[in-house]
């Protein structure tokens, strides 16, 4: 049986469009669904409880999603498993497309929807940046930034082997190979962006915050990653190996999560221009918002305060 994860702090205004969208298909019998409750002050668990008995509510004092990822873990009952964030909107039929994807391809251990974001009645400049931010190489192939994330029980244990990071999304992409992770774009997920520039540079602001935190980790796993190569080189083989059979080999490995990134470089936003000059203005958007995020996170990456979340309400309106 699927089981899907939803962890929900304080989301009563928008997890019904969620619940609706994954229940709205009774022809067939539906995933196991878990919402986690997580130190909410609002009627998130009424709004979730009043779905009926195909949603099992679980509440727990504490306003972390990781600890609420961990409780819907220790709830739900079988694989692949999806891990979903209350905000967003992803039906029932996108839930069998990302199942299908990864029992068809057993190489695969994560996949994430295609993403859809609607940007009717966002300011002018937050819908120039994100015709920049979609296009960008690594926010179209990573599975972070859709809010949905389908994993098989070998990758599950790979999730939980991860420490608590507020980049959870992109280390949760990250930790899977390019072999073993896929967009499934026939599945589709409504990711509702920010609709005021304020509300846009929070939400940069704490991206970067949590990179920073992120990139901390991946300098901590390139000093522990000398020894640990050290005990997985394997014995001396008696039988001639060739060069091809040693590219074939690097190729299938997966890249380790210390080695990999999601950073946008200025090669990519150059490339980008040269394909679409048209994207100068948004550019211009993206660069501007980026070195104001920067300055935003100083303090706290100085602090080393990576808990505080810094929410983007005017998404959720409506």
């Amino acid at each position: 049986m699927t089981s899907i994860v939803i962890p929900a702090h304080n989301e009563g205004r928008v997890i019904g469009r969620l619940l609706d969208a994954l229940l709205a298909d009774t022809s067939v019998s539906g995933p196991d669904i878990v919402v986690v409750c997580n130190g909410c002050t609002d009627d998130t668990a009424r709004v979730a409880a009043g779905r009926g008995d195909r949603v099992r509510v679980v509440e727990i004092p504490t306003p972390s999603k990781h600890e609420a990822l961990r409780v819907g873990d220790e709830h739900a009952r079988g694989f692949p498993r999806l891990y979903v964030d209350a905000d967003v909107v992803v039906g029932a039929a996108d839930v069998r497309a990302l199942v299908g994807a990864l029992d068809r391809n057993p190489e695969l251990l994560a996949a994430a929807p295609g993403r859809d974001i609607p940007l009717a009645g966002c300011a002018w400049p937050v819908r120039a940046y994100y015709r920049v931010w979609q296009r960008l190489p690594a926010v179209r192939e990573g599975l972070f930034g859709r809010g949905v994330i389908a994993v098989t029980e070998p990758g599950h244990a790979r999730l939980a082997a991860l420490p608590p990071l507020m980049a959870d999304d992109l280390a949760a992409s990250l930790a899977f190979g390019p072999g073993e992770r896929r967009v499934v774009e026939e599945a589709r997920v409504v990711v509702r962006p920010p609709r005021t520039w304020s509300d846009l540079i929070r939400r940069r602001v704490r991206a970067a915050t949590s990179s920073a935190e992120f990139e901390r980790f991946q300098e901590a796993r390139r000093a522990e990653a000398p020894e640990e190569a050290r005990e997985r080189t394997p014995e001396p083989v008696s039988e001639p190996v060739s060069e091809r059979a040693r590219e074939r080999a690097r190729e299938r490995a997966p890249e380790p999560v210390s080695e990999q990134t999601a950073r946008t470089g200025t090669a990519d936003l150059r490339a980008l221009l040269w394909a679409r000059p048209a994207l100068l203005p948004g550019v211009v958007v993206f660069v501007v918002a980026a070195l104001a995020a920067r300055r935003g996170s100083r303090k706290a990456i100085r602090d080393q305060d990576f808990s505080t979340w810094l929410r983007d309400e005017s998404s959720r309106q409506g």
